[in-house]
Order: C-alpha cells, then structure tokens, then sequence
C-alpha cells in the first residue's frame, strides 16, 4: 500500500490513487462501491501480491480525495481513467469493479476496448434504469429510487442528516447491531475486524470527502449509462453471490444473457459483502487469465 498519490486532469481539478499488491506486477484498476472509496482496495492486497498483481485504485470525482465534479455523468470515467493509465504508462490493463464500481468498469471496457484486456464484476451493480422491476434491489436503493421521484429535496436533506453519522468510526461495542442487519453470510466475514474496517473505513472516507460527491456518485447508477451492454466486447467475468441481498443474481443472470464475451461464476453460500472477502483470490487468479 503506497498511501495517497495524485494525478491533475486536463479538464481541471486531481484525482487521488493509491496502490496495492505487487508495484511490479500485472496492473489492474480497481472500482469501489458506493458510497465508498479507494481504500476499499485494501481487500485485494494480500491475494495481489501473492498472484503478482498491481492494483490502482482511484477515488471518483468528488469522493475523498479526488476533486468534485458537478453534475458529472458515468460517460465521463473513461477519459478519467486513460489519464491515470497514461500518467503510469501503462498501455493496456485489466478492471476489477466491486459492487456500485460496476458502471464505471462496464464504461471504459466499451470506450476504450483497445486498453482494456478485461473486467471482472464483483457483486455488481446492474444498469438501474432498464430495469422494469426494481423487486431484485435492496429495500433501501427501492426507497432511494422513490425519493428521488417523488422528494428530491427531501432525499438531498436526507443525505446531509446522515453525514455525522455515516462519517464517523463506529464504536466496536456497536458493531454486532450494524450486522443484525446483514445477510449471516455476509455478518460472518465482517467480524473480522481488518475486513470490517476494508469495507466501512472506505465508506467513512467517503463521507468526511463530500456529501455532494456521494450524492452525484449514487445519481450516475439511476440514470441510463449512456451506452448498450451488448456492445461491452472485452471479456467480462461476473461473479455473484446467490444470496446477495443488495442486488439479486437474478439481475445478473440477465445482464450476462446481454453481454456478448461473457463468463458468470454463481457462488451459493455468499452475499454481497462474503463474495469479495472470502474469494478474492479466486477472481483475481480468474481476471489475470482473461
């Protein structure tokens, strides 16, 4: 792990980065979720270094350290990411995308098919806004999704009230009632503390970052991505755990039918948040070969 480094973008403004896993090894740019950050990498660090693997992983405008970026739109990531892969000179790289990263990996593999050998989704997000049913979405996105129809002002006032909270490091006394409310699969993994703090840490920096970030980064998932899935011609691993609460894997088998270089791992026994943690070096192992 390199701490935080920074790239300034043509258009203005910088992007934070850090890396992990092997400095001399294949490169693979890494896509955290939402709403979180780049240190959500630190979950591949151990299985990297030991596959030989470089992970970069950036903050996205407005998250942590990367400068905001109004009324920004997910077709705007890939010359983002040309940038940094320019300023590492790195002429061709993979993508690994977890969770709310998914967009943004789906969008460079289809801007920048040349650069981008393949992707590999990781409990992802689907494209929201060609769903006709939003039954396989986690009960709070159905109640965002609603708000902002309906009171986005009420929603926007709702993120703000939030912050203190979401901002700050919760007491380990108070960590069993935060995972009442996940899957036991995914409950398990997170009583780990070093796995706990890679998956909340990233989302506590991102709110110390930018409320406004956060909310133009949940704003790009409910808005149509601006291009079609099937013209996504890398080739894409999807791997998704059957008992995924935040997105079924009844929308990812769909996404896969609509992709055409496509190869999709089911994984029964994981959620959302166990799929990354405990198979890490599995889908790594499977990216670097793709």
């Amino acid at each position: 792990m390199s701490g935080e480094r920074l790239i300034r973008l043509e258009s203005g403004g910088q992007i934070a980065f850090e890396d992990y896993g092997d400095p001399t090894g294949a490169p693979v740019i890494f896509c955290h979720g939402w709403p979180s950050s780049r240190t959500m990498a630190q979950l591949t660090n151990d299985a990297a270094r030991d596959l030989c693997i470089h992970i970069i992983s950036p903050d996205r405008p407005g998250i942590s350290g990367s400068s905001f970026q109004p009324n920004r739109r997910l077709l705007e990531w890939p010359p983002i990411v040309a940038q940094l892969a320019d300023h590492l000179g790195l002429a061709e790289f993979r993508m690994l995308a977890i969770s709310g990263g998914a967009p943004y990996a789906y969008s460079a593999a289809w801007a920048m098919p040349e650069r981008v050998r393949a992707i590999a989704i990781v409990s992802g997000a689907p494209p929201i806004a060609d769903l006709a049913d939003h039954s396989g979405l986690l009960r709070l996105y159905r109640w965002m999704l609603k708000l902002r129809r309906t009171s986005p002002e009420l929603l926007r006032i709702l993120f703000h009230g939030a912050r203190p909270f979401a901002a700050r490091r919760i007491p380990i006394r108070f960590r069993p009632l935060i995972l009442k409310f996940l899957h036991p699969y995914d409950a398990a993994v997170l009583r780990d503390n070093a796995a706990f703090e890679a998956c909340f840490e990233s989302a506590r920096r991102a709110w110390r970052g930018s409320v406004e970030g956060i909310m133009i980064d949940a704003q790009v998932y409910a808005e149509p991505w601006g291009f079609r899935l099937e013209d996504v011609n890398v080739p894409v691993r999807l791997w998704h755990g059957k008992q995924d609460r935040a997105f079924s894997f009844r929308l990812t088998k769909e996404i896969e039918k609509r992709l055409p270089n496509c190869e999709a791992r089911y994984i029964n026994g994981a959620g959302h948040y166990s799929l990354p943690i405990r198979h890490m070096r599995e889908i790594l192992a499977d990216l670097i070969v793709a």
